[in-house]
């Protein structure tokens, strides 16, 4: 199956997404891409982004399936993981990627962490993994992205200075996103 789609997932509490980070910037470029279309949405429940609530979602309105490439920031990123352990897709981009609750009563709250990783299913049904990651997220130790690119094996674009990617423009996560195109 060629890449078709793009959805966009983003980090929790972020309110209007299109308006957010580099939300609304990235999908204005990914639908610049031939044959590609990006879907960004507001999501339920932005605060919590509990997985019961988002999982359902991704399948049913933001139609994430074997044409589609998730982007996932932060909690987005979580959520793409625990997605990709029980849906085939095309791709995941993790962007911020972590591994546990953080000791945050609100990430617990949200499901991801309350159980082990399949990283071997994750594996199984993803084609491409590709991670972006900073040390100097002030966020999330680098320990756990980095665990999350030794469990995905994944294609680790690490940096030093981008913390927890809340800019307004990604250029390089564009350059994945061909990239993947290209290679489809």
């Amino acid at each position: 199956m060629p890449l078709r789609r793009a959805v966009i997932v983003p980090g929790n509490g972020a309110g209007n997404i299109e308006h957010c980070n580099w939300y609304g910037w990235a999908k204005k470029r990914v639908n610049e891409i031939p044959d590609v279309s990006c879907t960004l949405k507001n999501m339920p429940d932005p605060v919590t982004a509990r997985e019961s609530i988002w999982l359902p979602f991704m399948e049913k309105e933001l139609k994430c399936d074997e044409e589609t490439v998730i982007i996932g920031h932060s909690s987005g990123a979580a959520a793409a993981m625990r997605y990709a352990e029980t849906h085939r897709v095309f791709a995941i981009i993790l962007v911020g990627a972590y591994t546990s609750d953080l000791g945050d009563e609100n990430e617990r709250e949200s499901g991801y962490f309350s159980r082990p990783w399949e990283w071997e299913k994750i594996k199984t049904n993803v084609k491409h993994i590709i991670q972006f990651g900073s040390t100097d997220d002030p966020f999330l130790p680098w320990e756990e992205q980095q665990e999350v690119a030794d469990g995905l094996n994944t294609a680790l674009h690490k940096y030093s200075d981008r913390g927890h990617f809340q800019n307004t423009a990604f250029p390089e996560l564009i350059d994945a996103v061909k990239k993947l195109k290209t290679n489809s």
